[in-house]
């Protein structure tokens, strides 16, 4: 496509993408889902831009594709909703998670990112050292560190959880 052609749409998203997320806010009443159908909506016209272009109204295009890509989001929210009813409750109740549960998102939460990391790599992903080294773009020393130092720090919050219980409950 011609850097002419690029200019011209990018000119044009920017004069009208407001107008159109607000269009769409109005009638879904949800923003975020507005600016997601708004950006598939102007996408779909950058692919067709030489065609669309030449259009009277372009932004009545965009509008016209995005309220589209609404009623198909909504029909297929409805197909699910429909689906759901007839196949009644589930047949699991989903219990509340555990108190150990709970604590072990909460002292993850302390962690530094880098340390969240590497646990959420090799112990739910059972990823190799090796793996999450190259996966994370250190080397597998830094990986091995940052384990090590994560394990003592779960250790250190989590005996700490588990005296606050027990201090509780011989109250």
């Amino acid at each position: 496509m011609p850097a002419s052609d690029s200019a011209d749409f990018d000119a044009f998203y920017i004069a009208t993408v407001r107008r159109v997320v607000l269009y769409l806010y109005a009638a879904c009443g949800d923003r975020s889902e507005a600016q997601d159908i708004a950006q598939e909506a102007f996408a779909r016209a950058w692919q067709h831009w030489s065609k669309v272009a030449g259009y009277d109204d372009p932004e009545a295009w965009v509008r016209a594709v995005a309220w589209r890509l609404m009623a198909n989001r909504w029909r297929s929210l409805r197909r699910w909703l429909t689906a759901r009813a007839r196949l009644g409750p589930p047949d699991q109740v989903v219990d509340s998670p555990s108190p150990d549960r709970v604590a072990v998102a909460d002292a993850l939460r302390q962690l530094p990112k880098s340390q969240r990391q590497v646990i959420a790599l090799y112990y739910l992903l059972d990823m190799p050292v090796r793996d999450i080294a190259a996966s994370v773009g250190a080397a597998e020393g830094t990986v091995k560190a940052r384990l090590s130092r994560a394990r003592a720090a779960l250790a250190r919050l989590l005996n700490e959880d588990d005296q606050e219980v027990s201090d509780v409950t011989s109250r």
